[in-house]
């Protein structure tokens, strides 16, 4: 795929959702000999990262999932005895999900196999480019989340706030 000019601007969102499915996707055939499916090596990446306890929604959300469909992920990530879940400290209506400790070797082989991808897919691309990339994709998510964050509605009326401020 070649790199969008100026007159293609209006495709961004296509190169990037499409980016980011094809490398997921490339990533989920590397993983699926292991028997991991998608949604289970993205649960565990995503319970790896965090640095604390996450609820099954908090879980569900960072996963882009239904609650329960993860669920479903949650059990059998359990059965595999990767994962526990306990109720919350804080919230007795809620479950926190932990990672076990016998996760480290499963954890492992998918950082190194997403390591190698990494390197891959972008070996060729020169680091300056690489690092504007990476600050313009960071731009536009910030930008996203503040919108998100703003477009809230407060009692049914939209929230009026100012613009995000410059960075």
């Amino acid at each position: 795929m070649s790199a969008p000019t100026q007159f293609d601007l209006e495709k961004i969102g296509q190169v990037l959702t499409g980016t980011a499915r094809t490398w997921r996707n490339k990533l989920d055939q590397r993983l699926r000999p292991l028997g991991l499916t998608q949604g289970k090596w993205m649960t565990l990446v995503h319970l790896a990262a965090s640095e604390k306890a996450l609820t099954q929604r908090e879980l569900a959300a960072l996963v882009g999932i239904e609650e329960p469909t993860l669920a479903g992920i949650l059990h059998r990530l359990q059965s595999d005895g990767w994962i526990e879940r306990k109720g919350s400290a804080t919230d007795r209506r809620c479950k926190t999900v932990h990672l076990q400790r016998n996760s480290k070797p499963v954890l492992d082989q998918i950082f190194s196999t997403a390591r190698a991808l990494r390197h891959e897919l972008i070996a060729d691309i020169p680091t300056g480019d690489l690092q504007t990339c990476m600050t313009v994709l960071a731009r536009i998510r910030d930008k996203a989340e503040f919108v998100a964050a703003n477009n809230k509605t407060v009692n049914g009326a939209k929230s009026k706030r100012s613009k995000p401020a410059r960075s």
